[in-house]
């Protein structure tokens, strides 16, 4: 695996407090944000190993320099087309969104999306709350929306989306009507 070389521009005049740095992802034709900063690496899309009785959104489980990390579909998993994986295709390498209830350390998730465009500074004044409607994605999974690269850029919430306990309920009633 191959980890493709994101670069981020620094802020020379060190205003760097009222901005947010962003990767900026397409899941289909629409434009998607994360925190940098919840961003641990940038694949290219690896071998992965199903797993049985899994919900359509888990791809299943690939090895990250020994450690096990289970691969979503971040547009299945929220309710959009799968994604065909294609040339420009990676996997964002996160960690989980909450502390695990057994104490072990978070896990690590890779979450597939189209493509990675880049690392964006946005105004904190530019973002814009998450619309309760009108958005192809559940509000509950918007952090913000804002406009970058004169597209409406949907900001996700990281922690709802990708909630471990949520996480592990879709896959238990998966289990339980296989």
């Amino acid at each position: 695996m191959e980890a493709l070389d994101v670069s981020i521009d620094s802020d020379a005049d060190g205003a760097g407090a009222a901005s947010q740095q962003l990767l900026r992802f397409a899941l289909g034709d629409d434009a998607y944000g994360a925190p940098i900063d919840r961003i641990r690496e940038i694949l290219e899309v690896p071998p992965t190993t199903e797993m049985p009785r899994m919900p359509s959104f888990v791809l299943g489980v690939m090895n990250l320099r020994g450690a096990v990390v289970p691969v979503i579909d971040l547009g299945a998993r929220f309710g959009l087309a799968a994604t065909r994986i294609g040339r420009r295709s990676c996997v964002i390498v996160v960690d989980s969104s909450t502390e695990p209830t057994n104490g072990s350390a978070r896990q690590p998730l890779g979450l597939l999306v189209d493509a990675v465009h880049e690392v964006l500074d946005i105004d904190a004044g530019a973002l814009a709350p998450a619309p309760s409607l009108g958005t192809r994605i559940a509000p509950e999974f918007i952090a913000a929306v804002t406009r970058a690269r004169d597209q409406l850029l949907t900001i996700i919430d990281l922690d709802r989306a990708l909630n471990s306990d949520d996480l592990a309920q879709l896959i238990s009633a998966e289990a339980a009507h296989a």
